[in-house]
């Protein structure tokens, strides 16, 4: 993103303004220390303070993170933040993964892109101000520091969770930027006790205003028997990486802005992206004071936005997960998609270990592609062609990993989808907004948008009027679906 001047900068260092709070970071020449713009130590004076627009920016110029205000508690943004499409589709990937480990480089990372090496390099200095090695370490150490400051796990897992090759690789990165061993970090009030049952707890921050009531409501109605239980105040899951299944839990902090995740999982290389799908689920990277304001714009849906501030556009768990689901609610109500989901798990979801048995209502994860692409029966009473585009989707989902990946651009995504049988404009258009996180997808022809836009506007509705008139709300036309949704009392058709 393009940087406020300094003298603004300063201002907002100085009032300890929130609405900057993961937006710049201050770097303090006389104390070699970069900040968050709320950070409470002593603001720095005008002549000693460089801004940057991320915290790898910061640290790539040799300023280390503070240890009162903690950056790697600050607020994440998406691809609202002001950056290209290109940047921040890449920083979705890298956030998955795409630098950890042996055999993935930034030359890989462009190829995914459609790009060259030297281009992406180019566009992550221009809008980040750091390479994508940088932003990929950065990640790394403050994803070390968060366990470390707010868990008991042994430094091992915390290397190892936080993707580092090796301990001793670990150790001599925290030995460089914070001239001390990484335990010299850990806080004798650390929040997480030490035993596996009770689980690993982190805090998840976000930019409010955040509508939780309405994220539960949305989850509560879909949430799927076996995998999903919504309760009063939170909402849990199973989930399946790479083979192992373990249970998230997902609670609302209010008073700090945050989410609390509690994860129970065997292995803790997959901590980054079961975090990843947290955020991903409850959008806490949408920018929303910014998102609302411009859906304001247009005063016939600016008393809904009212009525709802901090309303996000949920997202998926999984990709291919959220395809399925999107295929059963083709032409049915929510509770009917909901059901069929549910007898989906019950025939083909592998079951949760023993150890997970103590985790009232979650019994089972969702199918995988691979599961689904080779079982000679589905099971389900639903008409042929919705059974052929079920094992269509989850053939594709095999041959291409990539294929919920935000790759390219949302016409491009769109096409990919719609090449799989039994995929239409609708489908693609929900899957795009929901497991590829496309804010500006939009599925015109849902008939809960068109019942939502009539509320809006006062008159009758067709998908052509209401792609007319969501012209305006671009480049965030997914939360305006969601607005136009939640306008929409009654149980909609086509929202799965």
């Amino acid at each position: 993103m393009e940087l406020p001047d300094k003298a603004t900068c300063h201002r907002a260092l100085q009032s300890r303004d929130p609405r900057f709070d993961g937006l710049i970071y201050v770097g303090v020449k006389t104390t070699g220390i970069y900040c968050r713009p709320i950070c409470p130590a002593r603001t720095a004076k005008y002549e000693n303070c460089t801004f940057y627009s991320s915290a790898a920016a910061a640290q790539e110029a040799g300023y280390r993170p503070c240890l009162r205000c903690r950056p790697e508690t600050a607020p994440e943004f998406a691809s609202w933040r002001g950056t290209s499409n290109t940047v921040s589709r890449a920083l979705a990937l890298i956030g998955e993964g795409a630098l950890d480990g042996e055999g993935k480089s930034v030359d890989a990372l462009a190829a995914r892109l459609g790009l060259g090496e030297r281009q992406l390099r180019r566009l992550f200095l221009q809008h980040l101000g750091a390479s994508p090695i940088a932003v990929a370490q950065t990640r790394r150490v403050l994803f070390a520091k968060h366990l470390i400051h707010e868990t008991k796990m042994p430094m091992t897992e915390i290397a190892l969770a936080a993707g580092f090759s090796s301990l001793r690789r670990f150790n001599e990165v925290f030995h460089a930027l914070f001239r001390r061993p990484p335990s010299a970090l850990r806080r004798k009030s650390s929040v997480s006790r030490p035993n596996v049952e009770a689980g690993i707890t982190l805090t998840v921050r976000y930019r409010p205003p955040y509508d939780w009531e309405s994220m539960l409501a949305f989850l509560r109605a879909r949430a799927i028997s076996g995998v999903e239980v919504v309760e009063s105040d939170c909402y849990r899951r199973t989930a399946e990486i790479d083979g192992s299944i373990g249970t998230v839990r997902v609670s609302h902090l209010s008073k700090k802005n945050s989410l609390c995740v509690t994860i129970h999982f065997p292995n803790v290389q997959a901590l980054p992206a079961i975090l990843t799908r947290v955020r991903r689920v409850f959008d806490t990277g949408a920018d929303i004071e910014t998102i609302d304001a411009h859906l304001s714009n247009d005063s016939h849906l600016a008393p809904f936005v009212a009525r709802r501030p901090g309303l996000r556009a949920p997202g998926g768990w999984d990709g291919f997960e959220l395809a399925i689901r999107a295929i059963l609610g083709q032409q049915v109500t929510v509770g009917a998609a909901k059901r069929l989901a549910g007898q989906l798990v019950a025939l083909h979801g592998k079951p949760v270990p023993r150890s997970l048995e103590n985790h009232p209502g979650l019994t089972r994860a969702f199918p995988t592609a691979k599961r689904l692409a080779s079982v000679e029966s589905m099971g389900l009473g639903m008409p042929a062609a919705r059974i052929k585009a079920l094992r269509a989707m989850a053939e594709a989902a095999v041959r291409d990993p990539n294929l919920f990946s935000p790759l390219g651009t949302i016409e491009e995504a769109i096409a990919r989808l719609r090449d799989i049988p039994g995929i239409g404009e609708w489908t693609a258009q929900y899957i795009a907004l929901r497991a590829i996180r496309e804010t500006d997808a939009f599925p015109a022809s849902d008939v809960g948008l068109l019942r939502g836009i009539a509320k809006v506007d006062g008159v009758p509705a067709t998908p052509a009027r209401l792609l007319g008139r969501a012209e305006t709300w671009r480049p965030w036309r997914a939360y305006a679906a969601q607005h136009l949704w939640s306008a929409d009392s009654v149980d909609p058709l086509n929202v799965a």
